[in-house]
Parts: C-alpha cells; sequence; structure tokens
C-alpha cells in the first residue's frame, strides 16, 4: 500500500508548477503589451481563424494613412472620452451599473482600450471573469502606450465585415471596393456603424438604422473636440 506521505513532495511541486504557470500566462499579456508598441499584432480571434482554416482578411495600415474621418467616426461611435480616460470610463461603468440594478443588462460600457485589451488577449462574449482581467489590463495598455497608437491597433484588429474581414483596410474593401486611406466622410461612418455587430450590420448594404447611426457619427466626428484629439494623437 502507497504511504500517502511519499506523494506530500511530488504534489507540492506539481502545485507549484501548476501556480507558477498560472501566474505566467497571466503576467503575459503585460509583457507582450510592451512589446506591441511595435509591429502589427494580430488578435486572438484571428488566431483562432487560423488555427481553426477559417478565412482571415487583414491588411495592416498606419494611422497616419488611414483617412481622418475613419478614426473620428470610430471614437465619435465606440469611445466619445478615448482622448481624456486613462483605459476606463468611469461614468460609463456606473451608468452600466445602475442599468443592472435596474434590470437592464443592454450597454456594453467597453471602451477602445478595453476592447483593444479583449480583442489582442482574451476572448468574445460577456462573462464576470473577462471583465475582471480586461480591466487591469486596459488600465496597463493605456498607461505603455500612446493613445495614437492603441487606436492604431484597434483599427487594424477590430472585425469588420461577415467573412472574416479584420481590420480598416479589409472593411474598406469589402464595403466600397477601395483603400481606408479613400473613405469619405459618410463611408467612414458607415464602417464605424457597424462595429458592435459586422456580421448582422453591413456598411455594404446599409438598413435604415445603419444609415441613421452613419449620420450622427458624421456630425459627431466633425465636432471640434473630436478634431483636435485626432490632431494630437496624430502628430504623437
Amino acid at each position: 500500500m502507497s504511504d500517502p506521505v511519499a506523494f506530500a513532495p511530488r504534489t507540492k511541486r506539481v502545485v507549484r508548477i501548476v501556480i507558477l504557470a498560472g501566474l505566467a500566462l497571466l503576467a503575459l499579456p503585460y509583457l507582450l503589451t510592451i512589446l506591441y508598441g511595435g509591429g502589427q499584432p494580430v488578435s486572438t480571434l484571428m488566431l483562432w481563424r487560423w488555427a481553426t482554416g477559417a478565412p482571415v482578411s487583414r491588411t495592416w495600415i498606419d494611422i497616419e494613412t488611414i483617412a481622418p474621418a475613419l478614426p473620428r467616426s470610430v471614437v465619435a461611435a465606440e469611445d466619445a472620452k478615448f482622448c481624456s480616460h486613462h483605459g476606463i470610463d468611469w461614468d460609463s461603468v456606473r451608468d452600466v451599473i445602475d442599468d443592472m440594478q435596474d434590470g437592464d443588462a443592454s450597454r456594453g460600457g467597453s471602451t477602445i482600450t478595453q476592447q483593444v485589451a479583449k480583442n489582442l488577449f482574451l476572448w468574445p462574449g460577456r462573462s464576470v471573469i473577462r471583465k475582471a482581467l480586461e480591466a487591469p489590463l486596459a488600465l496597463w495598455i493605456d498607461f505603455v502606450l500612446p493613445k495614437r497608437r492603441i487606436l492604431e491597433i484597434y483599427l487594424n484588429i477590430a472585425e469588420w465585415g461577415p467573412s472574416g474581414q479584420f481590420g480598416a483596410m479589409a472593411g474598406a474593401d469589402y464595403a466600397f471596393g477601395r483603400s481606408a486611406a479613400q473613405l469619405s466622410a459618410k463611408e467612414a461612418a458607415l464602417l464605424a456603424a457597424i462595429l458592435p455587430n459586422p456580421k448582422i450590420r453591413s456598411a455594404r448594404a446599409p438598413g435604415p438604422g445603419v444609415r441613421r447611426l452613419a449620420a450622427t457619427y458624421v456630425a459627431r466626428a466633425r465636432a471640434a473636440e473630436l478634431r483636435q484629439c485626432w490632431r494630437e494623437n496624430r502628430e504623437s
């Protein structure tokens, strides 16, 4: 009969290895964020599609080359306080909590920086665990990377089409047959309007709801504060 005491040191070693491996896995995104100050990072969804043989279309475009209307429209649509918060919009978080207490869980509340954290390192869908991992990552990303770089990464990893189109170049080509550098203000706003769900919403054949949203984003993108935000982050 085996002596339980003999297995104790081995069990402790296994537990120690598992804990260290878990800590290393948690630390990896924080180390990669530093490296992502340059290069052309890809999202976990892109990696998953590649691994499963699903199509992926993505051509990187530097933020200096993108038509200015697109970043402005995306900020207007996804995160109006992008230039002023530090990764998390706490006012929006409080609104989400209030809505949940009232029985309404429809509001998202994620900033562009939080979406970058999710897209680069985590998984889609709503879960408390993912949100708990996402929040400190977003704060770290905002601390380590300039706003211009965060926005550049977002514009190149966001899913922008129904069949594996990722990033502004693939999205613009699929919807309008042109480069993201050549988008008009209306086209940029249409692309911004489909970001919550590009598999259901279409910039290529927009419905009335998408067109109404796009018209709103055209107006918001022309606001003085967003134009100033874009100029500052394009030059940083």
